[in-house]
């Protein structure tokens, strides 16, 4: 889904100012946000100055501009991890062990299980998608 950069000069003589539509400024944010990039390569890339696409960053940042969604299914689940001395309220048992959902798949970790437990097995699930 490859589209062309279509920047709009706005103004008349001496400097031209350019008019960056705020879908164009949506989706050269979202590149910012692919893991490994980095804000100056995405600018260069598409011929923002860094500056511009940091400020661009903010306001996706503070809901001003809004991102495009992502090309692949990407799900997320929270993660709480609270202090041990605070017992869970309702039934104790098996039902209460510690659960990674990831899209149809369910990892049960054993009852009682440390925040050093859980954080490894997420890390491990982040190293091989």
């Amino acid at each position: 889904m490859e589209t062309t950069l279509e920047v709009l000069p706005v103004g008349g003589r001496g400097r031209r100012k350019r008019k960056w539509p705020d879908e164009l400024k949506a989706r050269i944010v979202a590149e910012t946000l692919v893991p490994g990039s980095t804000v100056n390569a995405v600018a260069r890339r598409h011929g923002v100055p860094a500056n511009h696409l940091s400020s661009w960053r903010t306001l996706a940042r503070t809901g001003r501009l809004v991102l495009p969604a992502p090309e692949d299914p990407v799900e997320f689940a929270s993660l709480i991890v609270g202090p041990v001395d605070v017992a869970p309220l309702g039934k104790t048992g098996a039902e209460d062990r510690p659960e990674i959902v990831i899209g149809a798949v369910v990892i049960r970790l054993e009852a009682g299980a440390s925040a050093e437990r859980i954080v490894s097995v997420v890390r491990g699930l982040e190293a091989n998608p």
